[in-house]
């Protein structure tokens, strides 16, 4: 794909349009040494609102993450949190402000316990009586997680570590969740319960920024989405309008 068109937002609803930015990102830029992996990337995300990232390979969209949640420390460029330039800011400050990441190998610390994974996805609250209730709506979301609280993560499947990761980073109660991958490598019915939690989580008020290579999946749930190429912005729309768009239906969705 080569096209740099733009679509515009048209099927997004009212309310999430009218919504103040919880992400904003400005022209970001990443190298990995000499080589710039970002050239310039842009975008948005507002209350309520979950956005997609899709792209093949190499086309920038971890890097993206992990420049947002500066797990990498971006070249150039300006990031803006619930209104606040956090730029500069350690990956820990934005936690603390209310941004969860759960990246791409989902993270999680292997030799401790399901529960234990869990609680530290709260380590900088102090509301004991929310954070139980937190730890019973991750047992609801996810059922056998329950079944597994004093199991260790590391003996867990690969999709229990998954519904793990996305689990401990709401125990944060965030106000926009940075998911790479989740479905990576997941059977499909397990698949289909994270995809679930998400809109279930979205619709609870939790913006979503979503890197993610089953396409067809993403762009379901994503009210507005962009293509990647190379680092760059190649498309913009609404989760709608990519899955009609024949080019990326011909070189993202197999058909």
């Amino acid at each position: 794909m080569t096209s740099t068109s733009t679509t515009t937002s048209t099927s997004t609803s009212r309310t999430t349009a009218l919504a103040e930015p919880v992400l904003q990102v400005s022209d970001l830029r990443v190298h990995y040494g000499a080589i710039e992996a970002l050239h310039g990337i842009s975008l948005e995300v507002r209350a309520g609102e979950v956005v997609a990232l899709i792209g093949a390979n190499g086309a920038g969209k971890s890097t993206t993450l992990r420049a947002v949640s500066k797990m990498l420390r971006p070249t150039s460029g300006t990031i803006r949190f619930l209104g606040e330039d956090v730029t500069k800011l350690p990956s820990h400050s934005l936690f603390a402000r209310g941004m969860a990441h759960a990246p791409e190998g989902r993270g999680i610390f292997l030799n401790l316990t399901v529960r234990e994974n869990l609680l530290l996805g709260a380590y900088l609250r102090r509301d004991r009586a929310g954070i139980a209730e937190d730890e019973e709506r991750a047992y609801r979301l996810f059922p056998i997680l329950e079944e597994r609280t004093s199991q260790v993560a590391g003996t867990l499947s690969g999709g229990e570590q998954q519904m793990l990761a996305v689990a401990r980073a709401l125990m944060s109660r965030p106000r926009l969740m940075l998911l790479d991958e989740p479905s990576l490598g997941l059977a499909p019915q397990i698949v289909e319960r994270i995809f679930t939690v998400l809109r279930e989580v979205n619709q609870g008020g939790v913006a979503l920024l979503l890197v993610e290579q089953n396409a067809h999946k993403a762009l379901q749930l994503a009210h507005r989405a962009l293509v990647l190429e190379t680092g760059m912005v190649a498309m913009r729309g609404t989760g709608g309008e990519l899955l009609a768009s024949p080019e990326v239906r011909r070189a993202y969705l197999g058909e």
